[in-house]
């Protein structure tokens, strides 16, 4: 297998964290992940850099144009590179399997890393908010056991695992924290881990958005945390934008938009424009009369008092939820003229109230290919339904759940650095 450091990512979503990795030159053995959509994801990533390596780029941009099925895409990838992607939740019934399909494509070879968290959901403050017995009965809560057991039997020389800072107050019927646990469980299995919450803002992503990363090494040296390098690129959000084409609610196309030669320093140094490759995904949902109506007041109020829209303040005719005690910004700008954006979260597959394009001539909330953006995923990267025909909200929720992509290449380059 050379000497290229080897990982297996889990839990592995639409493939955000292990983007970062595959960037900074590590090479994935598997990615395992239960939501069949984001399986297809991974896989056409997987093909899309298999046939860039291979100097068949080309190939992948004609599936970007929408003029080959995404079945001819794969015929032309070797099995292996399709089969890495193990659709399975990860869990007592499922680990041996799992576990054989993974011994089978290491082929005898050392995995040298474990990367990826379990959903966050069981953890997250607004989670534990809702929910009547605050997630401790989610099971979700205890998904961190079965990555253990990654840990115990393949012994990597480091993990990576990352989740919402809900982590650090959640706390089971006994009221010790999960983290603590999962702590205890890793030393037990032969790793000393350290933490820390990084803020995507600090390292040239243009969103707001806050994570705990776990960091293990195996055995009992301390002081190994890889620090990522920060980067403050000096722009505004509004870069997110750039080079786009400009659309309606209910406009767009999936597959085949031209991509405008970009100018943006911001977007070529973060690795997301690729100039060669079409826009995909800048399809904008159909909306309602009434939420355009409300759209339009909020991005004149930010426009003209840098306000946020309070929903009781709409008129009346405009307000149709019967709460109006809770998410009262429901309603929300993605600030052109900040420095970034709010956090993207899962929930933008419902609806995109939380997310309006700042530019009040196209009114209407922000694209997939836009959210992508702020995710820092390259434009040539395709998000997959489960049927193969394209599903905006399919789309929308990978996005949502991922991490950075430049957030988790800034942690693999340093990771790589103390690695030496």
């Amino acid at each position: 297998m050379g000497n290229a450091i080897h990982y297996v990512d889990l839990f592995a979503g639409a493939g955000g964290l292990s983007e970062g990795f595959v960037r900074s030159g590590y090479l994935p053995v598997a990615h395992v992940e239960s939501n069949p959509a984001a399986c297809f994801t991974l896989k056409t990533r997987a093909a899309r850099h298999f046939l860039f390596n291979a100097d068949k780029y080309d190939r992948y941009l004609e599936y970007l144009y929408g003029k080959i099925t995404r079945d001819d895409l794969y015929s032309d990838i070797p099995s292996k590179n399709i089969d890495s992607v193990i659709n399975a939740e990860i869990g007592v019934k499922t680990l041996k399997s799992i576990f054989k399909k993974v011994d089978a494509l290491l082929d005898g070879n050392k995995l040298d890393l474990i990367i990826g968290g379990p959903p966050c959901q069981a953890y997250s403050l607004v989670g534990r908010s809702r929910d009547k017995y605050k997630m401790q009965k989610d099971e979700r809560n205890l998904l961190y056991l079965y990555y253990a057991e990654f840990l115990t039997r393949y012994r990597p020389r480091y993990f990576i695992f990352e989740n919402v800072t809900g982590l650090l107050s959640a706390k089971d019927r006994n009221g010790k924290r999960y983290l603590d646990s999962m702590v205890t469980l890793f030393k037990k299995s032969g790793y000393k881990t350290e933490y820390k919450v990084l803020s995507a803002e600090n390292y040239g992503i243009l969103q707001k958005r806050k994570r705990i990363i776990l960091v293990g090494k195996r055995g009992r040296k301390t002081d190994f945390y890889p620090n990522p390098e920060k980067w403050d690129p000096g722009v505004l959000a509004g870069e997110i934008f750039s080079g786009l084409p400009e659309i309606q609610a209910g406009q767009g196309e999936v597959f085949s938009q031209d991509n405008k030669k970009c100018s943006s320093k911001w977007l070529k140094d973060a690795g997301i424009s690729c100039n060669l490759a079409p826009i995909t995904w800048h399809t904008a949902r159909p909306q309602k009369k009434q939420d355009l109506q409300i759209y339009s007041i909020a991005v004149a109020l930010w426009n003209r008092e840098k306000k946020r829209l309070e929903y009781n303040s709409l008129p009346e005719r405009l307000k149709t939820h019967l709460n109006r005690d809770d998410f009262k910004d429901r309603f929300k700008v993605v600030a052109s003229d900040l420095p970034y954006s709010h956090t993207v979260v899962a929930h933008i597959a419902k609806d995109g109230h939380y997310f309006i394009h700042p530019d009040m001539n196209q009114n209407r909330s922000i694209t997939p290919r836009e959210a992508a953006r702020i995710q820092t995923f390259p434009d040539d990267y395709f998000f997959e339904s489960t049927t193969g025909k394209p599903s905006r909200t399919a789309a929308f929720q990978q996005i949502g759940n991922a991490v950075p992509v430049l957030l988790a290449q800034k942690i693999a380059e340093k990771l790589k650095e103390i690695w030496r």
